[in-house]
């Protein structure tokens, strides 16, 4: 990855588009954190927002009041995340036709970590959906919705070798996917190589980049551990010592995002997915630094880091 990318004049090359993950409110303090994040980045002009789905009914409850809620009150197209785990194929079909009865027409389809955790092993619950590509199939069998996927620049844990990984990639786009959006990486490198490996295989569906702002890099590098991320020396150096500074730590995961933001966009990549973390300033401002403006009269005020 180049050390300098701000040089770039915003508004030059191909226009670039934005997508925003949130994850559903556990209380009410969470509940106005999220809607203050959604006003914050919606003046961005996001292609749209995702929130993440959990497999228990009181997480899916969730899930669906924060989909209404932004629906009504943010006028935002919606992808609602869906997974498979300890659930029937007929439970899941309801939890579909619900969020569509909602209006949504985008559904984020992951096979989802096992009950017990990430590393723990997976098993489809009796009569439910086996894995990702045959979740896909449900849903696209219920209407004609857009379904974006997940994807692995450096493969799924669980997954032996690339060509195992890219080959369940290639049955979801099979089955009805319609974009695939990556898991976290720090090396531009490895997704670079990663898509021309998609290519290779016959996969022509976007593969749009995940980007993981870092919120806190102790916590950052703890999950990426556990995800199968790589976390390059270089970037810890970048945050050596800031544990106890969380202003300068903010601004130096501004810095760092954007920069790998702007080498993706000098690689012709023009479509990024934010894992934001309900954590609205730090995607906001990668957003201003790549010259994303958007209709700044109608944001929010930053909050407090």
């Amino acid at each position: 990855m180049a050390n300098n990318r701000f040089s770039r004049e915003p508004g030059t090359g191909k226009p670039v588009t934005v997508s925003f993950e949130f994850f559903p409110p556990k209380n009410e303090e969470m509940e106005e954190r999220l809607q203050e994040t959604v006003k914050r980045l919606a003046p961005l002009g996001p292609r749209f927002v995702s929130v993440t789905y959990g497999a228990g009914g009181t997480t899916r409850e969730r899930s669906l009041s924060a989909v209404r809620r932004i629906i009504s009150e943010a006028s935002l197209p919606v992808a609602a995340h869906l997974t498979c785990v300890d659930a029937t194929r007929e439970e899941v079909d309801g939890v579909v036709d619900e969020f569509a009865s909602q209006g949504v027409k985008h559904f984020v389809a992951l096979r989802g970590d096992p009950a017990d955790g990430v590393g723990a092993r997976f098993t489809p619950h009796p009569g439910g959906y086996v894995n990702g590509a045959d979740l896909v199939a449900g849903i696209r069998a219920r209407g004609d919705f857009q379904v974006s996927v997940s994807a692995y620049p450096e493969k799924h844990p669980e997954s032996p070798d690339f060509a195992t990984d890219i080959e369940m990639l290639k049955r979801k786009v099979d089955n009805g996917a319609t974009r695939a959006i990556t898991q976290f990486f720090f090396d531009n490198d490895l997704y670079e190589r990663y898509v021309e490996r998609v290519r290779r295989a016959g996969i022509y569906v976007p593969i749009v980049p995940g980007v993981l702002p870092i919120h806190s890099f102790r916590q950052v590098a703890n999950f990426a551990g556990r995800a199968g991320s790589h976390v390059p020396q270089w970037l810890a150096d970048r945050f050596e010592g800031l544990d106890d500074d969380p202003q300068t730590h903010q601004l130096v995961a501004a810095a760092v995002a954007a920069e790998q933001v702007l080498d993706l966009m000098d690689r012709g990549v023009d479509d990024f997915h934010f894992y934001t973390m309900n954590k609205p300033d730090l995607a906001f401002a990668v957003c201003h630094l790549i010259g994303i403006r958007g209709n700044n009269a109608n944001a929010s005020e930053p909050k407090a880091a």
